[in-house]
């Protein structure tokens, strides 16, 4: 994130953290990478990992009521927002280990764990190879790369390419663009508000959840070379990622699943090969960016989850 030399950009950490009140801004290093998070709260530690294109502040609208009885810890993982963005190191088993070594370094026995699109993937790697430190696992909206993924089409099937993504046959072609080295920061580069409004127009029921502001604060944060080479990388490691869950055992903690519109069916179908005590909850009046669409219901199903 570039800010001016005062450091008054509305939308560095600095000026956002003042839009979460009792929560305060952090960096440390771990795994070789720095890391940023904001936290708040008391009570049991819930990690919340956010997804693409958004940061920390995707959590916005959730946050202060889950941290009335949690200490909220939301990081920008590897590659995101204010955090560094290494050459490698993107696949999720190594940025779980990022999560593994804050967990350490802030002095965390056990956490519960949410999280939102890659977030989730990287979740519930923690899950897969460090079980002993999860005690329950959220996923909403992604779950971990598995081989279904190589099954998505190169082409929508007919009619199924519309204004707003078809829940029935969703069809995400920035899977593959994403895959592209070096041709993404060359277009998006200064431009990467063309994107995010195309892409929540598409995803969600109703995008105008997300305002303008929060917008600008995306774009911001993803609109130069380094940022989107990064987060390029998080799907560029797929194939590595499908390698590795080849030697997952089923987590045995307790798991919840939400899913919005357009990945509650396919979610519901994954789930139960992949861990013994799931269960999914669907916000099918919610498109992916679930958190702005219907901010109420995934603070109730949390709570809900996490109190029983």
């Amino acid at each position: 994130m570039i800010e001016n030399e005062n450091n008054l950009s509305p939308y560095s950490d600095e000026q956002l953290i003042k839009n979460l009140p009792g929560f305060t801004n952090h960096y440390i290093s771990v795994n070789g990478v720095k890391l940023h998070y904001v936290q708040g709260g008391v009570g049991k530690p819930l990690i919340c990992l956010p997804g693409w294109p958004q940061t920390w502040y995707s959590y916005r609208n959730i946050a202060n009521e889950l941290s009335k009885a949690n200490h909220v810890i939301i990081v920008d993982i590897r590659g995101m927002g204010s955090s560094e963005k290494p050459i490698s190191g993107y696949d999720k088993k190594n940025m779980a280990k990022d999560i593994l070594e804050l967990i350490k370094a802030l002095n965390l026995e056990k956490v519960n764990i949410i999280g939102h699109d890659i977030g989730g993937m990287v979740a519930m790697s923690l899950a897969f190879n460090y079980p002993q430190y999860v005690e329950k696992l959220i996923v909403a909206d992604g779950m971990h790369p598995s081989e279904g993924m190589m099954q998505m089409p190169l082409l929508p099937p007919p009619g199924s390419f519309n204004e707003k993504m078809d829940p029935n046959i969703p069809y995400a072609w920035w899977m593959g663009f994403n895959q592209v080295k070096e041709l993404p920061e060359k277009i998006l580069e200064g431009r990467f508000r063309y994107l995010i409004d195309w892409l929540f127009s598409y995803v969600m029921i109703e995008d105008l959840n997300i305002s303008e502001f929060e917008r600008e604060v995306y774009a911001n944060a993803y609109n130069y070379r380094e940022s989107i080479r990064a987060s390029n990388a998080w799907y560029q490691t797929f194939s590595q990622d499908i390698e590795d869950a080849k030697s997952y055992q089923p987590l045995l903690m307790p798991v919840l699943g939400i899913g919005s519109n357009v990945s509650y069916n396919y979610m519901k179908m994954a789930l139960p090969y992949v861990c013994g005590h799931g269960k999914m909850v669907g916000i099918l009046e919610s498109g992916h960016y679930m958190f702005e669409e219907k901010p109420e219901r995934v603070i109730e199903i949390i709570n809900n989850f996490l109190q029983h």
